[in-house]
């Protein structure tokens, strides 16, 4: 059954992979595109050339981690931020450089085809003082 699926899946590549799973949460999730945005711009009207891609996800978790009691029902994955930053440069071309990026790699890697972890991945914890 591996066999043929990794057969199957043959063609397909980790940044294929990886797109795939970011444009399904980029539609599931339109306020992480929207605060993105937001965030980028401010950045851009206080003058900046450039910017980090990280910090702009590390602001976006801090708004959606920080409203209310309710545990986040998704996790930004890492994984996204060159997809968010190419995104970005290429509906607002003037802004094209904002944001660093690098080869993508896994254009030349194999799909893993293993699912994306979710919220219940993280906090399978355990306590080290109990080993």
């Amino acid at each position: 059954m591996k066999s043929q699926l990794k057969q199957m899946n043959k063609n397909i590549t980790r940044f294929d992979e990886m797109k795939q799973q970011v444009n399904r949460f980029h539609s599931e999730h339109p306020r992480i595109w929207d605060l993105f945005e937001r965030f980028t711009f401010d950045r851009i009207h206080k003058g900046y050339k450039h910017y980090s891609v990280n910090a702009i996800f590390e602001r976006i978790r801090w708004e959606i981690d920080g409203g209310g009691n309710d545990p986040v029902e998704f996790k930004l994955n890492n994984n996204y931020r060159a997809f968010y930053a190419r995104r970005f440069m290429k509906m607002y071309p003037e802004h094209d450089g904002f944001f660093r990026t690098r080869t993508q790699t896994s254009a030349y890697d194999d799909a893993t085809n293993m699912p994306e972890l979710a919220p219940i991945d993280y906090d399978r914890t355990i306590d080290v003082k109990e080993q």
